[in-house]
């Protein structure tokens, strides 16, 4: 009598995790409608389960229900997007800080070579793998910091902002500017140092954010 419910629970998590990385990657964009019918076919799921993953993402931000007109990705202000950036920022350089703290050989490695896998993409000018390989990065640098709490923060804050993220992706010359401050990132992670490494996450954000204001400005002129 109980296998049920947790069945559909399991259901309903997986949908919504489909449907935050179908947002996240850019196959679902900002007011885009989530028609309950086509998630059920798309996802082999049912309608509650898709009903309780599209509340689920109504609470985390991601989506907002529109009365009479049903779900849609929601869609982030410019001046929301850089406060998100923001908290984001801050949490990251927790997450820099407490990475150079535990980080092991093997992780150092690892880190390098992402960081390598970046520096190649953008000489080939590969900007999709740029920006595939720069979210591993960052999620990589939150996995070996441990910080579990501040990680789903993180992903649910990167779910909302995609929209203003995938347009600094494809700005000319942002690759180049943002290698670098990953490049020292990483290696102050590498070398253990947690201050330098939680400021210069912390510079690296900020530098997103205004990245964000001036692409606004540009738009709106």
């Amino acid at each position: 009598m109980t296998a049920e419910p947790t069945a559909t629970k399991t259901s309903a998590v997986q949908v919504a995790g489909a449907i935050r990385a179908a947002i996240m990657n850019g196959e679902l964009v900002p007011a885009q409608r989530l028609v309950e019918a086509d998630l059920c076919t798309q996802f082999g799921a049912s309608r509650s389960a898709v009903r309780s993953a599209l509340a689920e993402l109504a609470v985390e931000g991601v989506v907002e229900r529109v009365q009479n007109r049903g779900a849609r990705v929601r869609s982030v202000s410019v001046e929301e997007a850089v406060e998100i950036i923001e908290v984001r920022g801050a949490l990251e350089a927790l997450c820099a800080r407490k990475a150079a703290e535990r980080i092991t050989p093997e992780q150092v490695t690892e880190l390098r070579k992402l960081a390598a896998e970046m520096s190649q993409a953008v000489a080939t000018g590969e900007l999709a793998r740029y920006s595939a390989t720069n979210s591993e990065l960052h999620r990589r640098i939150v996995e070996i910091s441990g910080q579990g709490t501040a990680g789903a923060t993180i992903e649910r804050l990167r779910a909302q902002n995609v929209r203003h993220q995938f347009r600094l992706a494809a700005q000319p010359g942002r690759a180049s500017v943002s290698l670098p401050e990953h490049v020292e990132i990483v290696e102050a992670i590498c070398a253990g140092n947690a201050a330098e490494a939680a400021r210069m996450m912390e510079a690296h954000m900020t530098s997103i954010a205004d990245a964000i204001r001036r692409s606004a400005a540009a738009s709106a002129s």
